[in-house]
């Protein structure tokens, strides 16, 4: 990329964000089910915000917006 020209765009990603408390209890029991299956199956849990923050960084964005919407997921707004 040459000098003046900048990075644009960004990345989409819609998943769960462990301790998210924007819902109800079903919903809340529901991110733990899901962290559990993570665990049985994969050897691995859901990410907190912290946890997904470090991921962004050491990937190379430069900044991040995390949007909570109603039920066990969120919609995760990456920049380069």
């Amino acid at each position: 990329m040459s000098e003046g020209q900048q990075k644009a765009g960004k990345v989409i990603i819609i998943d769960i964000v462990r301790e998210n408390q924007n819902g109800d209890e079903g919903s809340i029991e529901m991110q733990l089910l899901f962290d559990l299956a993570m665990m049985v199956a994969f050897g691995s849990m859901e990410r907190n915000e912290k946890e997904w923050a470090k991921l962004f960084f050491d990937s190379g964005f430069l900044n991040y917006k995390i949007h909570p919407v109603p039920g066990t997921r969120a919609v995760i707004e990456l920049y380069p």
